[in-house]
């Protein structure tokens, strides 16, 4: 009887070494998440089960990013308006999103402070990540709300109507009219008016 377990156990034992591995990393990992999100340790451990189930590799590429967006939003097309937000979630831009990647976009659109997710909606906007939105950046971004939502609101929305609004939006922020919106003037502006915030629909992304 004893051989017999011995001999399993040997079989098995790299397995349970890389077990073990996982297992002591993995507390690590969550106190290290429960730190930097608003997340508590069990909504971690739920959040890592369903990520897990629908990613088992760990991490989401952009095509099952978007495959994942389009589940939420099957009478639009949410495709452009997907890879923005991909593109925000992967912070160290390798073209995949980790857990922790996940899990801190998540926690800020959540539960953050209205400066935090303002923080997060000018990343979404600033495409290219220069510090800046020009308008062509806005009216993308706006545009791909549009295809996602805005021909299914009432009344319908077209794309010039999206680009009107656009660039009335970035007319308004603009404060110096210099053709670019800095951080500076994307946040004094939605401070002063919460229209422009409701309008650019950034608390209604759904992850």
């Amino acid at each position: 009887m004893g051989t017999i377990y011995n001999k399993v156990h040997d079989n098995d034992h790299d397995i349970d070494d890389l077990e073990m591995k996982v297992m002591r990393y993995k507390p690590e990992s969550l106190d290290i998440l429960c730190k930097n999100t608003k997340f508590s340790k069990k909504e971690l451990q739920i959040m890592y089960r369903g990520f897990k189930q629908e990613c088992p590799t760990g991490i989401v590429n952009e095509e099952t990013f978007k495959e994942i967006y389009a589940q939420f939003f099957p009478q639009g097309d949410s495709t452009a308006y997907a890879h923005y937000v991909f593109n925000t979630f992967d912070h160290d831009k390798n073209g995949s999103i980790s857990f922790e990647e996940f899990v801190m976009g998540l926690s800020v659109l959540s539960r953050g402070t209205l400066p935090e997710r303002l923080q997060w909606a000018f990343n979404l906007y600033d495409v290219n990540g220069d510090g800046i939105i020009t308008k062509d950046e806005m009216v993308n971004i706006v545009g791909a709300i549009y295809e996602m939502m805005g021909r299914f609101t009432l009344p319908a929305i077209d794309e010039y109507s999206a680009r009107e609004h656009a660039e009335k939006v970035f007319q308004k922020m603009d404060l110096n009219t210099d053709g670019v919106i800095s951080f500076e003037e994307f946040m004094e502006t939605c401070r002063m008016d919460d229209n422009i915030v409701r309008g650019m629909s950034l608390f209604d992304t759904v992850i």
